[in-house]
């Protein structure tokens, strides 16, 4: 899967930071629909990974963009509140760069063509977002564009690959669901998912 057309992460980075401009600090601890995951790490996630789909879309490879996401826990660092928006920021600007979608590029170990890999990132935001937003009870909305480059991404391939999808088993959903609530399913997540009532 390739794209000719160069996609802006801006407004999918912005909506991260808001999101995590609105958590406190005593919710960084609530769980997520991520079950290994509470909030701190799903911060964690997003902060790493902006780092490293900026280097992949800068060429500049090294552990940023070779290094597997699962390979090491998550660690939110103490400075998050002021690198998290940082980090956002240059993802979107290294992707707003035409060289960005040229040719291929590496993250997390995986190496595939630069203008699939753009999709990935938005992908990522999209997808980490709705997880933040979800697990503090922030609104969340996504655009039908953003949605379709997730939903594209997402959606298994006609191999017999048996309902496995971009990150795992696909969760059902209605045929009727909203573009949103079929992403979130595609994702491996359940578009129903709410904290736990304590």
């Amino acid at each position: 899967m390739e794209t000719t057309e160069h996609i802006d992460l801006g407004t999918a980075a912005e909506r991260v930071a808001r999101l995590a401009e609105g958590i406190g600090d005593e919710r960084l601890g609530d769980p997520t629909p991520c079950p290994e995951y509470a909030v701190r790490e799903v911060l964690a996630h997003v902060a790493s990974l902006s780092v490293a789909f900026r280097d992949a879309a800068r060429k500049d490879f090294g552990a940023t963009t070779g290094t597997p996401p699962g390979s090491v826990r998550p660690v939110l660092e103490d400075d998050w509140r002021t690198a998290l928006p940082k980090a956002l920021d240059e993802l979107a600007a290294a992707w707003r760069e035409p060289g960005a979608w040229e040719g291929d590029t590496e993250a997390g170990g995986v190496g595939m063509p630069a203008s699939v890999m753009g999709m990935v990132a938005l992908n990522e935001l999209v997808i980490h977002g709705w997880d933040l937003a979800r697990s503090t009870g922030q609104a969340y909305e996504v655009s039908e564009g953003e949605l379709a480059v997730s939903e594209a991404l997402l959606t298994p391939q006609e191999d017999g690959s048996d309902g496995e999808g971009f990150f795992g088993p696909v969760v059902p959903v209605p045929d009727d669901a909203p573009p949103l609530d079929r992403v979130v399913g595609l994702s491996g997540r359940r578009p129903d998912w709410r904290p736990p009532v304590s």
